[in-house]
């Protein structure tokens, strides 16, 4: 049998996991079980005992849940284990969920449930939440990882294997706008090529507003501002790996240029988004930023300008399409936008910026 596929695994649902749970002495009955809406890739569910704390389950599942067919090998599970243990460290408490068991047979591992207090930060932002402090906590929690793990001995090669990132990633985004658009098919290559071609950190490959959550703190009824570094929980880690630093930069910015261009005329609220998180990330990298190499920043933006295009052009046309952007225009504006970035790409985030404005701006969209 292929390694990672393994078809006599208990498939957990919200009824059978209360008694697998108890036989396994996990958790004891009464309990309740939810099924939480985190991405497409794997079964999520919510476990709240009536003694001891809550829980999150996860477990793999071969085929994603995407209209296009789309399947990624099972034991992807361990390595969002793996780096769940391996960021911990690196970030403040509460940042990265603890792993509190495992199952290897059946595909899946328990961890820390977050705070109840909070809200994805995909959802805050398409309800018009705009908060640009939460940009630049990201900013510093990316440049964290990146930098301390950048050239770390034995990280390579303990995470050097791409297979899922590229099932999950350089396939269903960059190889499949490189076949549906032949005159981008040359710079996305290019961009592939490069990309393998710079290991030099870990790499999340899933940073993103949706695997973000916000906390809030009641007092008074009402929600009140906290300090930035204890408002985000991380998710979501199996397509991590040692790689380019400017795929997570490209993804992350993609996903805020998005909402920027689907917010219409507040487009720039949106779009300074990206700026402060750029900023700061700039800015915790510290001496990598000046060394020639891979965090180089003038090397760095021209990666990154590639990966930004190509991710925003496959949300819009990849195997998995984000699900807010209907506008017709707007994603005819995408298109342009980022069809101009890979033959040109911007001197400066600022360049980036006023060339999305005037795409989106110019495309006739309500």
């Amino acid at each position: 049998m292929q390694q990672g596929f393994h078809t006599l695994m208990l498939e957990l649902n919200p009824e059978n996991t209360p008694a697998y749970l108890q036989q396994h002495g996990r958790a004891s009955l009464p309990m309740t079980v939810e099924a939480l809406a985190w991405g497409v890739s794997n079964v999520v569910l919510m476990v709240r005992p009536q003694v001891g704390p809550a829980f999150v389950v996860k477990q793999s599942r071969a085929q994603l849940r995407t209209k296009v067919e789309w399947f990624s090998r099972l034991d992807r599970i361990w390595r969002e284990v793996g780096m769940l243990r391996l960021l911990q460290p690196l970030l403040p408490t509460g940042v990265i969920p603890a792993v509190v068991f495992e199952d290897r047979d059946n595909y899946l591992f328990g961890m820390e449930a977050a705070a109840p207090d909070h809200i994805v930060w995909k959802q805050a932002l398409l309800e018009g939440v705009v908060e640009p402090d939460v940009a630049a906590t990201l900013g510093d929690f990316l440049a964290i990882i990146h930098r301390e793990t950048a050239g770390r001995e034995g990280l390579q090669q303990a995470w050097g294997d791409t297979e899922v990132f590229v099932q999950l990633r350089v396939d269903p985004f960059y190889r499949s706008i490189a076949r549906m658009f032949p005159d981008a098919a040359t710079p996305v290559n290019q961009m592939i090529d490069e990309m393998f071609a710079t290991p030099a950190c870990i790499v999340l490959a899933d940073f993103s507003p949706k695997n973000v959550l916000v906390h809030r703190v009641a007092a008074g009824g009402r929600a009140s501002k906290v300090e930035p570094v204890s408002r985000v929980t991380l998710l979501d880690f199996e397509t991590g790996h040692y790689g380019d630093p400017a795929f997570d930069l490209g993804f992350f910015l993609s996903h805020l240029l998005l909402k920027a261009v689907w917010s219409g005329p507040r487009f720039h609220e949106y779009a300074g988004l990206t700026r402060v998180f750029w900023e700061r990330y700039q800015a915790g990298l510290g001496e990598l930023a000046s060394r020639r190499g891979p965090f180089e920043s003038v090397a760095l933006l021209r990666r990154t300008h590639a990966h930004l295009a190509t991710c925003m052009w496959a949300r819009v046309d990849g195997t998995s399409p984000v699900d807010y952007l209907t506008d017709p225009a707007k994603r005819d504006a995408v298109r342009e936008f980022c069809r101009g970035v890979l033959n040109d790409p911007p001197q400066t985030w600022d360049d980036t910026l006023a060339r999305a404005a005037d795409c989106t701006e110019n495309s006739g969209a309500e």
